[in-house]
């Protein structure tokens, strides 16, 4: 894949990071039938990946595709984001998203607030009857067989480039995305927060992602 040509960028989770909620809760909190296995629980134990968690849990949902897109707006997409991602590209940054959700609602969301950014998710369609069903991104230069999305690779790639990188997310497979940017380039909240202060390691906080792009805006980092 190319290489952008900017030398500092912002690898990004989206679910939690750049919205308000995560689509995962969001089905399992409103669209599952009675009687669906715990597999998020199964996943927690290590007896399937993340990928196969949100994959079951996601060819379960037994809604229309009103409803179901009526939940991907309740995600609560920031509504500074689309100003942010505009003032960060004219300060010099590239902005990815690296999910390991579905690029099915991340592109719906991201289009409808007029954000076009580079997005690294594993592809999927919605079909009435038999769910969102999640594909594996088998032509990424980022798969992973847990994941669908490694998102440590992707900051690994622009760091192994020369680039000045920064990370932001909010839950446990983005621990080792943040890990590797520096204290001052790692933003975190919810449960990647948790992660990282159980590992004594700083980060900076956030409560909603346009704070993010603040932080580096005002910090001039390069």
């Amino acid at each position: 894949m190319p290489a952008p040509k900017p030398g500092k960028v912002l690898v990004t989770d989206f679910d939690g990071t750049m919205t308000r909620e995560d689509f995962y809760r969001l089905v399992v909190g409103e669209m599952l039938p009675p009687g669906t296995p715990d597999h998020w629980g199964e996943y927690r134990r290590g007896e399937i990946t993340h990928f196969e968690c949100l994959r079951r849990y996601f060819a379960c949902i037994r809604a229309t595709e009103a409803e179901v897109l009526a939940a991907v707006d309740r995600m609560g997409l920031d509504p500074g984001l689309p100003a942010a991602v505009a003032e960060l590209n004219a300060a010099g940054w590239v902005v990815v998203v690296a999910s390991a959700g579905c690029e099915w609602y991340i592109r719906k969301l991201l289009g409808a607030a007029g954000v076009d950014v580079e997005v690294h998710s594993n592809p999927g369609r919605f079909v009435e009857g038999q769910g969102l069903l999640l594909e594996m991104p088998t032509a990424s230069p980022f798969l992973s067989q847990m994941l669908g999305v490694d998102k440590a690779m992707v900051v690994r790639w622009h760091l192994d480039a020369g680039r000045t990188v920064a990370f932001a997310g909010d839950g446990y497979p983005d621990a080792d995305a943040a890990r590797l940017v520096p204290a001052d380039l790692r933003f975190a909240r919810a449960d990647l927060a948790r992660v990282l202060d159980r590992e004594g390691l700083p980060y900076r906080p956030f409560a909603a992602w346009s704070e993010v792009a603040r932080d580096l805006l005002a910090k001039g980092a390069t």
